[in-house]
């Protein structure tokens, strides 16, 4: 029953937070809100709710924030690491085994900090908002989907699975910020201009993400799994 409690409770963070991030976006936009740095942050607190929730009544330990904002830090170092390589970014696989390892609200929570932080090295602007969604959702769907059980944490299953959610998820969601960015007006010729201009991004984005899968995700969860069981941390 608590394992089906947290699905349902997953499912209305999902849901509310793909309607109230978009929303919150669209609505700055439409009364000409500029400041990205404050959007960024009302998303982070956004990010904080589910998280804060997740932990059912009690208050997260120091050591709890401590390996979130380490997961935090890793992911940013991975994507400056290749900021020589145009739109190849493995922050998305670590913001995803973090998701896995510590449950979907976590993996959420870790992709909005990591977007915001990261784009201070790779500069500010208005689609620092939608990027921090899309870092975010992905971490969330890849943790819940294995809290269904339909996701295994074995390389090469994870490594497809985390390319697929590239593509279809968190590719779109980015593209769907540069249409609301860069576009005068919004139309058919414009989205389809927008979208299919991003299919070679998306796929440069799902090939670093199922290649840091791949070399990193078993190391990862069994370092992971040590700290959770010594402490008796963040279950997912």
């Amino acid at each position: 029953m608590k394992h089906e409690e947290k699905i349902r409770k997953s499912i209305v963070v999902l849901c509310i937070m793909i309607v109230l991030v978009p929303a919150t976006i669209l609505l700055a936009k439409r009364f000409g809100g500029g400041n990205y740095y404050l959007l960024s942050v009302l998303i982070i607190l956004y990010a904080m709710l589910p998280f804060f929730l997740a932990f059912e009544g009690r208050r997260p330990q120091a050591r709890e924030l401590v390996i979130l904002a380490v997961m935090c830090a890793i992911a940013v170092f991975s994507r400056a690491l290749f900021i020589w390589i145009p739109h190849f970014k493995p922050m998305m696989a670590i913001v995803m085994i973090t998701g896995i390892a510590f449950g979907p609200e976590t993996g959420f929570m870790a992709g909005v900090i990591s977007g915001f932080v990261s784009n201070f090295l790779f500069g500010q602007g208005p689609l620092t908002p939608w990027q921090m969604l899309a870092f975010g959702v992905g971490g969330f769907l890849m943790g819940f989907l294995y809290r269904l059980g339909m996701l295994k944490r074995k390389p090469v299953p994870l490594a497809v699975a985390g390319a697929l959610c590239v593509l279809l998820i968190v590719g779109p969601i980015l593209d769907t910020g540069s249409l609301m960015v860069l576009a005068a007006e919004v139309t058919p010729e414009s989205a389809a201009a927008v979208y299919f201009s991003g299919v070679p991004v998306n796929l440069i984005h799902a090939a670093a993400t199922a290649v840091t899968l791949l070399l990193v995700s078993n190391a990862m969860f069994e370092k992971l799994d040590r700290i959770k069981t010594k402490y008796g941390m963040m279950e997912a």
